[in-house]
């Protein structure tokens, strides 16, 4: 590798350092914002349970939880990230988001919403792992492939 490669590879470990500082002054908004994209999971269960099940409806809740899927871990909640994924693995696709038990997604739901409230933050905490375990293996009865 010439000299040149190699200055472009350098990490400068001040830009690190100021990275995990501006961070750090965020994740105290972390819990606000977990809250936010929870109830914005929420209101769009609560769409499909009153106005039924409608691709547009139900992409929402995908978009939903795929949101804290990914924002999950972030905001120090990895389990909502599992929880999370394991949703979208049950909602994956317009075919599946109308076939998939209802009562299946209102429970994965509720158990982001209850992850949350009692902090409840991964697969370490026994709960949180049978909670996991468990809804893993209803979303495979459901759909093996999944």
């Amino acid at each position: 590798m010439s000299s040149a490669s190699n200055r472009r590879l350098r990490i400068d470990p001040d830009a690190v350092a100021r990275a995990e500082a501006a961070l750090a002054a965020m994740s105290v908004n972390f819990e606000e914002w977990l809250k936010v994209e929870i109830t914005k999971l929420d209101s769009a269960m609560s769409l499909v349970q009153s106005k039924g099940r409608s691709d547009l409806s139900m992409e929402a809740l995908y978009h939903r939880a795929h949101d804290l899927k990914g924002l999950g871990t972030t905001y120090g909640y990895p389990i909502i990230s599992q929880i999370a994924g394991t949703l979208c693995r049950l909602i994956d696709g317009p075919e599946k988001r109308l076939a998939s038990p209802l009562p299946l997604i209102e429970v994965h739901v509720e158990a982001i919403k209850a992850a949350a409230r009692n902090q409840i933050r991964s697969d370490d905490d026994p709960v949180g792992r049978v909670l996991v375990k468990e809804l893993e293996a209803q979303v495979a009865t459901f759909d093996p492939g999944a």
